[in-house]
C-alpha cells in the first residue's frame, strides 16, 4: 500500500470516527503532497514518489517542532498543544526511526564501507547512510556522529 493510499484510508477512518483534529491534519498532508506534485510536473513526473513524500512529512515534523518551541517560549502552550498533536498524526506516517545505538552502528559500518580515511570523507559517508538507512535514519542526527568519527 502506497502512503497516498495509506493516507485516504486513515482520513476514512477520522472521518468515520469524527476525528476533527486528525482530519485536518491528513488534508494538510495531503494538500502539501499535492503542492509537491504540481512542483515536480516540470521534471515529467506526475507524482512524486513514496521516499519524497517521506521528505515531505519529515519537513512537516521539523517545521512544527520549530513552532512548539516558539509557542512555548510565547507562553502558548495550547498552540504547541495543537502543534504537537499534528506532530503524533504525521510521525504515524513515517517508518520508525533508528534509536541512538542503531544510527552509531550504521554510521561505523557506512565508514568502514566506504574506506573513510578522514573528514574530507565525510561526504561518501553520508551518501552511502542515506542510500541504505533514508527512511529510518535521522541524518541531522548522523551526521555530526560521522564528524565525530571522522576527527583526528
Amino acid at each position: 500500500m502506497t502512503l497516498r493510499e495509506t493516507f485516504t484510508a486513515r482520513l476514512k477512518e477520522a472521518m468515520l470516527a469524527k476525528d476533527a483534529a486528525v482530519v485536518s491534519t491528513i488534508r494538510m498532508i495531503t494538500s502539501k503532497v499535492k503542492d509537491t506534485d504540481i512542483a515536480a510536473r516540470p521534471r515529467g513526473v506526475a507524482a512524486v514518489p513514496d521516499d519524497e513524500v517521506l521528505q515531505v512529512l519529515r519537513g512537516m515534523v521539523k517545521s512544527r517542532r520549530e513552532s512548539v518551541d516558539m509557542y512555548r517560549q510565547g507562553n502558548r502552550p495550547e498552540l504547541a498543544a495543537k502543534e504537537e498533536a499534528e506532530i503524533a498524526v504525521i510521525e504515524s506516517f513515517l517508518p520508525v526511526q533508528m534509536d541512538e545505538a542503531g544510527i552509531s552502528a550504521a554510521v561505523l559500518a557506512a565508514i568502514a564501507e566506504t574506506g573513510a580515511q578522514g573528514i574530507k570523507d565525510m561526504g561518501k559517508v553520508m551518501a552511502a547512510l542515506r542510500a541504505q538507512h533514508a527512511a529510518a535514519l535521522d541524518m541531522s542526527k548522523a551526521g555530526p556522529l560521522v564528524k565525530q568519527h571522522l576527527s583526528p
